[in-house]
């Protein structure tokens, strides 16, 4: 009898679990890929579905599709559970179970409030594509009910868009909801001036982008304000409603709210009983495997390891990228017989968007800024997306928001003209 293939299961299908499968190509192994969603997602872009710029279609594709000519992998369209780590058992949250012989965690992060999860509904997240549908919807919405009121402090209310948290997801979505409001929309109404549009980043600590240099947080903060978003420093908030936010004991009445300040890991570390930091991270071995669990690797943002600096690995799709190459190497090498150096994190840079025309990037020696960063910025994204066409699309959107200032994906969806939030 020949022997049973050795059984790998992939938890997560985002950057580090698509990686390791794909470079599982060849190795005798049979892959069981699960996640939740039937889709794998470009992250780095979800900011502009919510903010108009691109569809859902052009930033993610179907996981089956991606893995058609593999007949090693099954793809399964489920919830994980929980993990039996003593029998080699990954819980579904419908009572199946799936045994594995090497168990990869790429479970990723979710939204983080600080204690207030009650602010949840009134100030989104953005992981998802729900949540970037979700968010494109509040917005525009927010601009369709400004222009039937009659009052002016609702009015203003309505046109005023608070985003916590100056990350680059909160500066980017900060840039481009700014130039929606003045470059694209003003032809469109009749009764309103969205020139007239507040856009609000509020941020806890001393100044935007902070995993930036200082010369690049300061040109970031100053490209924000030439577009008209006004930036709080130094403030972190302590209330979200239906009616505003609070932060500095003063209270700001907005009728949309973006939360970008925090994540929090899933629920892996949880599932293993297993050592974590404060964000929930798993807190894995030099060749990222779980302590105490040889078979069980983690990547990605659901873990924290330092790299060679003792510098805390970000949590940016490159990272994970390495990290899910670096664990079907390892896999591949055991199953040889040899053994593998410890993971090493190789930093490509730091990119940021500021606005249509703007952009920051770090790599290390060399900080660009303004058009040419923007410009680079483009094409690295392009180059990372799935797809001839898929890279045509987004590069001719670009290019026609770059040109004529018009986003075409200024679609309402998941609700009616009386659903505002």
């Amino acid at each position: 009898m020949s022997q049973e293939p050795h059984r790998v299961v992939i938890v997560g299908a985002g950057f580090g679990g698509l990686e390791c499968a794909l470079r599982l190509k060849g190795a005798p192994v049979e892959i069981t890929l699960v996640d939740r969603r039937n889709h794998h997602l470009f992250q780095p872009l979800l900011y502009q579905v919510a903010t108009a710029s691109l569809a859902t279609s052009e930033i993610a594709w179907p996981i089956r599709y991606l893995l058609r000519d593999r007949s090693d992998v099954t793809t399964l369209f489920a919830n994980v559970n929980g993990v039996d780590a003593a029998n080699k058992r990954v819980l579904l949250e419908d009572g199946d179970t799936l045994g594995y012989d090497t168990l990869v965690l790429a479970t990723g992060v979710r939204h983080a409030y600080f204690g207030h999860d009650e602010w949840e509904p009134f100030a989104p997240g953005l992981k998802t594509l729900e949540d970037a549908t979700t968010l494109r919807r509040r917005i525009l919405v927010a601009f369709e009910r400004a222009e039937r009121e009659s009052d002016p402090e609702r009015r203003a209310a309505l046109l005023t868009f608070v985003i916590i948290g100056a990350g680059p997801t909160g500066v980017e979505l900060a840039g481009t909801i700014a130039e929606l409001a003045r470059d694209t929309l003003p032809p469109d109404f009749r009764n309103i001036d969205t020139h007239k549009t507040r856009v609000v980043l509020i941020e806890a600590g001393p100044r935007v982008l902070a995993g930036f240099p200082d010369d690049l947080s300061a040109y970031a903060q100053r490209s924000l304000e030439e577009v008209g978003v006004e930036v709080i420093l130094n403030q972190p908030v302590t209330e979200c409603s239906a009616d505003g936010v609070v932060f500095g004991g003063k209270p700001l009445q907005a009728r949309t709210l973006i939360w970008a300040a925090g994540v929090r890991a899933s629920r892996a570390a949880e599932w293993l009983q297993a050592p974590h930091d404060r964000a929930g991270r798993l807190q894995v071995q030099p060749d990222l495997t779980v302590p105490d669990h040889p078979d069980i690797f983690a990547i990605g943002d659901t873990v924290s390891i330092a790299d060679a600096k003792g510098n805390p690995v970000p949590g940016i799709a490159p990272a994970a990228k390495q990290q899910g190459r670096y664990v079907a190497a390892a896999i591949k090498a055991r199953l040889a017989g040899q053994t593998t150096a410890p993971f090493r994190y190789s930093h490509a840079g730091s990119l940021a968007q500021i606005g249509k025309r703007k952009a920051v990037i770090d790599f290390g020696t060399i900080k660009l800024r303004g058009t040419i960063a923007w410009w680079i910025w483009g094409i690295a994204h392009i180059y990372f997306l799935i797809g001839l066409r898929n890279r045509l699309s987004v590069a001719i959107s670009w290019l026609w928001i770059h040109a004529r200032d018009q986003r075409a994906a200024r679609l309402i969806t998941q609700g009616s003209s009386k659903v505002a939030r």
